[in-house]
């Protein structure tokens, strides 16, 4: 049998890619949920009417994404 060929190396590779891929989609599910959590807004996820937001005591009429909105309510709760 050819060193190729050594059943014991091929499922010792097998698993081995299993646990491999394994991480990388736990990884991958922890990425996406931190950046979830990230770009959540402090109980502000309902919808106020039309394109809109509140930034201080004026209504910001853009359109902004979720991440952009979670920075700017950063930025204004670190100028108060």
């Amino acid at each position: 049998m050819s060193k190729k060929n050594n059943l014991a190396k091929r499922k010792k590779q097998y698993e081995f890619d299993l646990r491999r891929e394994k991480l990388e989609k736990e990884k991958k599910e922890k990425k996406l949920h931190a950046k979830k959590n990230k770009m959540k807004l402090d109980g502000k996820d309902k919808k106020k009417g039309g394109s809109g937001f509140q930034v201080g005591k004026r209504k910001v009429k853009t359109k902004l994404t979720a991440l952009a909105k979670a920075k700017a309510a950063q930025a204004m709760e670190l100028d108060a």
